[in-house]
């Protein structure tokens, strides 16, 4: 432990809850410090950061976010509209703007809808702007929320976490990476021919993962036999895989996401054909239960936390016009298992 902080105890917090003056104590610095920090300011040395994180986590500090509004006579809720919470990534995305907005002071009011649905859009502003929040975060990121807030003056500051369409050009975006290395992978063990099992196209991180999996499969000079949106779900992978053209000499299958590549498998068996003996199939995400999908899924795990704290810093942002860096997403890591295969001669097409 740091020499500052060894040694002291947090006792106060047994008699009151513990202030900003507490924490700076603990910590060593000034209670601006601790302002600053808790703010998301960046201009501040590591050590003294990780001083007064610890002190933070030590005193079990918890901002009063009805004191603060009070003081600076703002909210400090949050309008959050995100989608289908049941789901992995976006659960992921959700729980780490939660985590990352309690640790600045604020609260997200969270509104779970189905984004394509403009009248429920529309309905879930007109609730949030009657609940004195301080900002709109949109984390479900479809052509149907981009349009409502473009057609809705809600005199808030909004912040809709959505990709633009060329991101993935400049081959640094964390898809680019990683369906270039699931690309590779595949055309390592021999396959040439693929086909795409795209999330829906009205989704800006569907749109993404399809133009990396073009541009992959494009720079290896392999063929595609195009992609066919599904809906997110395992009963849309299923159907999708019923009429995937392995006759036609499809060696090949990337899902969107796992729980697609789940129905893709399920169909591809009933089928008659063996994963990976005769097709491999891979997704995205790596969702716990990848792991334990018959076979082992291959797939991409990609970095949801960091995406869902660099929404809500730049949604803070938005609201109190305090510069904070961006959350770089760590690259999609490629995780193999045994749901892909060497590709097999008699696979291939006919001459």
């Amino acid at each position: 432990m740091d020499s500052t902080l060894a040694g002291r105890e947090p006792s106060v917090a047994a008699r009151r809850p513990p202030t900003i003056y507490d924490v700076a104590r603990l910590a060593g610095v000034s209670h601006q410090t601790v302002s600053r920090y808790l703010k998301g300011a960046d201009r501040m040395g590591p050590d003294m950061r990780d001083r007064v994180r610890r002190a933070l986590k030590m005193l079990d500090y918890k901002p009063n976010s009805a004191a603060r509004a009070l003081a600076t006579n703002r909210s400090h809720r949050i309008g959050v509209l995100t989608h289908d919470v049941h789901q992995v990534g976006p659960s992921k995305v959700l729980q780490a703007a939660i985590a990352a907005a309690r640790s600045a002071g604020y609260l997200l009011d969270v509104v779970d809808l189905d984004p394509n649905n403009g009248t429920a859009i529309r309905d879930a502003l007109a609730l949030l702007t009657a609940q004195d929040c301080a900002g709109i975060l949109a984390l479900a990121a479809t052509d149907e929320m981009a349009t409502a807030f473009v057609h809705i003056d809600l005199g808030l500051p909004v912040f809709i976490a959505a990709e633009p369409d060329d991101a993935v050009t400049s081959g640094t975006h964390p898809h680019a990476q990683g369906l270039s290395a699931l690309v590779a992978h595949l055309a390592e063990l021999g396959h040439t021919h693929f086909m795409h099992v795209s999330g829906p196209a009205t989704y800006s991180s569907a749109r993404n993962r399809g133009l990396a999996y073009d541009a992959a499969v494009s720079r290896l000079g392999l063929r595609s036999f195009g992609s066919v949106d599904g809906d997110w779900t395992a009963a849309s992978g299923y159907s999708v895989g019923q009429h995937i053209p392995v006759e036609a000499g499809v060696t090949a299958v990337i899902a969107a996401n796992d729980q697609m590549a789940l129905g893709v498998i399920r169909a591809l068996s009933e089928r008659g054909f063996r994963v990976p003996d005769d097709v491999s199939v891979t997704g995205m995400d790596d969702i716990a239960e990848s792991a334990y999908f018959l076979p082992p899924l291959t797939t991409l795990r990609l970095d949801f936390a960091s995406e869902g704290e660099d929404a809500f810093r730049r949604m803070a942002t938005c609201i109190d016009g305090v510069e904070r860096a961006p959350v770089d997403p760590r690259p999609a890591e490629l995780v193999v298992r045994a749901s892909t295969g060497p590709v097999r001669a008699a696979t291939e097409p006919a001459p």
